[in-house]
């Protein structure tokens, strides 16, 4: 099983964005969206695959840090 988690496009060169996934970055194929320098994407397999907005990505985010609450582990 695969899971994804927003992170947000900190910087982005030709089909290539570099994205923030709370304080882990990584980089990943934007071809597949019409990306922008701030957006919150959601990435699978190296490819972003949905922009999300703000409120919806923080959303998530809440809810991926209660699922690892037992360990203290905070994804933002």
């Amino acid at each position: 099983m695969c899971l994804a988690i927003p992170g947000k496009i900190t910087s982005m060169t030709d089909d290539t964005a570099e994205i923030d996934f709370g304080g882990v970055m990584k980089h990943a194929n934007i071809t597949m969206v019409n990306a922008n320098v701030g957006d919150w994407v959601v990435v699978h397999a190296g490819f972003a695959i949905e922009i999300m907005d703000e409120e919806e990505a923080m959303r998530t985010i809440d809810l991926w840090n209660e699922v690892l609450a037992h360990d203290e582990t905070d994804i933002r």
